[in-house]
C-alpha cells in the first residue's frame, strides 16, 4: 500500500473527514500539523504548488489535492487503486 502523506491543521472540519476516510481505508498515512507550524506550512505549499488550503493530501509522491479531491477518487472508484500503488 502506498504511504499517505496529509498536511492538517487543528479544528479543521475537512482534515478530520479525510483522515477519517484513510482510516476507514486502512490507509498507512503521516499526518503532518502545519496549522501552526509556518516551516510545515511553507513545505505544504511548495509540495502543491502554491495552494495554501488544508488538508493537502499526497499518495505516494503524487498530489491528490483537499479532502474533496480525496472523497471524489473514492466516489469513482480510484482511490484504492491508487492507494495500492496502481
Amino acid at each position: 500500500m502506498q504511504k499517505v502523506t496529509i498536511y492538517t491543521r487543528p479544528m479543521c472540519g475537512f482534515c478530520s473527514r479525510a483522515l477519517m476516510l484513510l482510516k476507514q481505508k486502512g490507509a498507512e498515512f503521516s499526518e503532518i500539523s502545519a496549522g501552526f507550524d509556518k516551516a510545515k506550512r511553507d513545505e505544504m505549499v511548495a509540495r502543491s504548488n502554491g495552494l495554501m488550503t488544508f488538508p493537502q493530501i499526497f499518495i505516494g509522491d503524487a498530489h491528490v489535492g483537499g479532502c474533496d479531491e480525496l472523497f471524489a477518487l473514492e466516489r469513482a472508484g480510484d482511490l484504492d487503486r491508487l492507494l495500492n500503488g496502481g
